[in-house]
């Protein structure tokens, strides 16, 4: 059974949540607090975390900063409703997605469910590339790890998700939308940033692993395309 973290001081929201994602095939652990939820989000090999933004002793950003220094364990925000700068930070921070509160249990489902496909698509069919590559970027499908030049870029499963897109498609611009329906399973909504957050994370993490270029450039009013230059490709 998969186990599901769910973290918010809102203890009647927490118990109403818990038992729909019971009886969805969850077993769920419930933290209050920021400071006991850590602990238990390093102590346990949790399918994925719900994490709350605003929580008491240590809030959902500080939690995610120290998480993600350990683990790749696929998290939710939830933010206030409207509030498009929680949602950033938490994507850039390293969230896996967000949810505004208060949510409705069927998409919180929706939303693990697919963030759980993303992170658990490990065994590869015999019939599929086991790698993709575009100069010195390496993408291990196996594994879903990545590599610049053979250093470890350390993706979060969505980041993973969005650059596999862009590597299959090097050279071609892909638009937000189709990129957003692929990547997080979901139609792109109006002021929604998660895609743009997730490449500026990736973009990031690939130049601290070595590359001087910029490798995912975008095409305004198109999308994204990955693009490789004549320094920074391999053999």
């Amino acid at each position: 059974m998969l186990k599901v973290l769910l973290i918010d001081d809102d203890k009647e929201l927490s118990q109403l949540l818990s038992e729909y994602l019971h009886t969805e095939g969850f077993t769920i652990d419930t933290a209050y607090d920021g400071q006991t939820a850590l602990e238990l989000a390093l102590k346990n090999p949790y399918s994925a975390i719900v994490l709350d933004v605003m929580l008491p002793v240590r809030n959902g950003f500080d939690v995610l900063k120290n998480l993600r220094q350990h683990n790749q364990t696929p998290v939710i925000m939830l933010t206030a409703k409207g509030d498009t700068v929680d949602r950033v930070i938490g994507l850039e921070i390293g969230a896996d997605d967000y949810l505004a509160k208060p949510c409705d249990p069927r998409e919180l489902v929706a939303r693990i469910r697919a963030i759980l496909r993303r992170a658990n698509q490990k065994e590869v069919s015999t019939n599929s590339v086991e790698r993709l590559s575009s100069g010195k970027l390496s993408l291990h499908l196996g594994t879903r790890t990545t590599t610049w030049d053979g250093n470890e870029v350390p993706l979060t499963g969505t980041e993973f998700s969005v650059l596999e897109i862009l590597v299959r498609r090097a050279g071609q611009v892909i638009s937000k939308d189709d990129m957003t329906e692929q990547a997080l399973n979901r139609k792109l909504t109006p002021y929604d940033r998660s895609i743009d957050v997730h490449v500026s994370n990736i973009r990031k993490k690939i130049t601290a692993a070595g590359s001087s270029k910029d490798l995912i450039i975008n095409v305004r009013g198109a999308g994204y395309m990955l693009t490789m230059n004549d320094d920074e490709s391999g053999t």
